[in-house]
């Protein structure tokens, strides 16, 4: 783990604890501090920036984070985010796990080796995709769930991110940042009625940004990986 921190640039560090910062000061502007919130804003901060570096940390923290982020689903009975990231992002988080330390661009370091996605590789998880997205969605719909369009586009965004982190390619950050956006409007309806929710929010939009910048690190690593 010291090894991960020490690995990060100035420019990541500056991302790191900027959005630490705003995570912390949003909750310290709307006057309501919950602990299950903030604790999983930091940790899913933390994750994203370790992602971007492909290091397996980043996928010991999301794991952490999709179970405190499930429970403060099912407290807002938000069940599609809480089937989503317990029945879906968890396990798929382990299976990336495996994935990435089997996986290392050189043996002893932490960075994972990037791959290239085939066409049949890629029709497979879009496929799967709209099957798990179809049979969720209707369990959504039994449970009655809360903006339940945008819950089922939450579930296929984020199927298709992790779907694409186990493959090990830059375009889990894509995946995920459009599942931020659909967060982000998500948890702006809560907080309407919940100020305390607002922090939420906020996450979401730090989440966006950190993994666009994911995204343009894992092209830049790719580049360099194909060099040497």
């Amino acid at each position: 783990m010291l090894k991960a921190f020490k690995n990060l640039t100035k420019t990541e560090y500056f991302i790191w604890i900027s959005s630490l910062i705003i995570i912390g000061a949003t909750f310290i502007l709307c006057g309501q501090v919950d602990l299950w919130v903030l604790s999983a804003c930091l940790i899913g901060a933390t994750s994203l920036i370790f992602l971007a570096k492909g290091e397996p940390l980043g996928q010991v923290l999301i794991i952490i984070f999709a179970l405190l982020y499930g429970y403060i689903s099912l407290r807002c009975r938000y069940y599609g985010e809480m089937l989503t990231y317990l029945g879906m992002t968890l396990p798929m988080a382990v299976t990336a796990l495996i994935t990435w330390m089997k996986n290392p661009y050189e043996s002893g370091k932490g960075e994972v080796k990037i791959a290239h996605v085939s066409p049949k590789s890629a029709l497979a998880l879009w496929g799967l995709a709209a099957a798990v997205t179809a049979g969720f969605g209707y369990v959504l719909y039994l449970l009655d769930t809360p903006n339940l369009v945008f819950s089922i586009l939450s579930i296929a965004t984020s199927f298709i991110a992790a779907g694409y982190t186990v493959l090990r390619s830059p375009y889990y950050a894509l995946g995920y940042a459009a599942n931020d956006v659909v967060l982000i409007i998500l948890w702006c309806m809560m907080a309407a009625g919940d100020v305390s929710l607002i922090p939420m929010v906020t996450c979401f939009v730090v989440f966006l940004v950190n993994d666009m910048y994911g995204y343009l690190n894992w092209r830049r690593m790719r580049h360099r990986q194909e060099r040497q």
